[in-house]
């Protein structure tokens, strides 16, 4: 079976749209107040896919919004540097966000803060960006639900740029990544996802927070069975609703990470072409950061499709990238191609 995108997508950049983020990383037990050490990494969901694509040899762009100083110089320089284009990036506003996770956690334990408001992308509005600039020669745009999650400002900031990526075809893509301590603002997900995702082409997840965000309903006894056969089948049952509500969507992927002690059970599924392909399942006892493994997996997604892998192909290296990051400290992924094709399970 081909790509879904095939004959159907051009050539030009991949443009990742995100906030940028310092991830802070305190130990548990409070060692860093005695060493005088807080470790830190540069990331945010959307920068982890574009520097995952450029490591790859995709022509890979990244829309953020950062103040106009020398930090935010040296980071731009920094992110140069991996061959991601920074050009659209808008300067303004006066501070960089971030957030603080205890290191060994992962965002749905409570070792996770947030100090992002009033940075420089939590304060752009729509009107003063020229998408018409920033998406010239961009053939797909990615971006995640964290960013309408922020403030009703960037929700409608997401609208806007999807309204010109769309009416210029650019393949849109979407990871409906839920983050319970954002969406603050007096909406909630339903409220706002479905009219920005009806604009997806490819939409990344899982059952639960297709659930959340689409209202897309899990069967009650699916989370309790904890059986792999029941989950892909709900996937299925998931994406296939999915795929009727918005139809612009070519192919929904979804995965499946289970905590087994310090370790994880991975497997994914991606549904195309009316048929539900599924990964190897993968496991491991022990892990070294949790962090960017989904949107590790999201470029895998995009790196196949672009490179019109057939749907088999696509999914079984976006698994093993995202299984490959798991073993990685830090926000992105560091394996390449070959490494991770490699590790791809026989």
């Amino acid at each position: 079976m081909s790509s879904p995108f095939e004959n159907g997508l051009s050539k030009g950049s991949v443009l990742s749209f995100g906030e940028l983020l310092l991830r802070i990383c305190p130990d548990a037990g409070g060692q860093w107040l005695s060493d005088n050490q807080l470790p830190f990494f540069v990331g945010g969901a959307e920068l982890n896919v574009a520097t995952a694509l450029a490591l790859w040899g995709l022509p890979s762009a990244y829309f953020s919004a950062l103040p106009d100083n020398a930090m935010s110089a040296q980071i731009l320089t920094h992110l140069q540097g991996k061959k991601v284009d920074t050009t659209p990036v808008f300067m303004h506003g006066d501070r960089i966000g971030l957030y603080y996770l205890t290191r060994g956690k992962d965002i749905k334990n409570n070792a996770l803060i947030y100090d992002r408001a009033y940075s420089a992308f939590a304060d752009l509005k729509p009107g003063q960006v020229n998408w018409d600039e920033v998406l010239d020669g961009v053939s797909w745009f990615h971006f995640s639900a964290i960013c309408p999650a922020i403030n009703q400002n960037v929700a409608d900031v997401c609208l806007e740029v999807l309204k010109v990526a769309s009416a210029k075809n650019i393949t849109i893509s979407v990871d409906l990544n839920y983050r319970a301590r954002l969406w603050q603002y007096g909406k909630s997900p339903l409220e706002v996802m479905p009219q920005l995702v009806k604009y997806a082409d490819l939409i990344m997840g899982n059952i639960w927070a297709a659930e959340r965000m689409l209202g897309i309903p899990v069967e009650p006894n699916v989370t309790e069975s904890g059986q792999k056969s029941i989950y892909l089948k709900e996937a299925q049952n998931s994406s296939e609703s999915i795929i009727k509500q918005f139809s612009k969507c070519k192919a929904v992927a979804n995965t499946f990470r289970f905590d087994a002690g310090e370790g994880i059970e991975y497997y994914t599924a991606l549904y195309t072409g009316d048929r539900l392909h599924s990964s190897k399942q993968y496991d491991t006892d022990k892990v070294v950061d949790k962090v960017g493994s989904g949107d590790c997996f999201m470029a895998g997604l995009i790196y196949g499709f672009y490179n019109d892998l057939d749907p088999l192909e696509t999914l079984e290296f976006a698994t093993s990238a995202a299984y490959q990051k798991l073993f990685i400290e830090g926000d992105a992924t560091t394996k390449t191609v070959e490494e991770i094709t490699k590790a791809i399970k026989p």
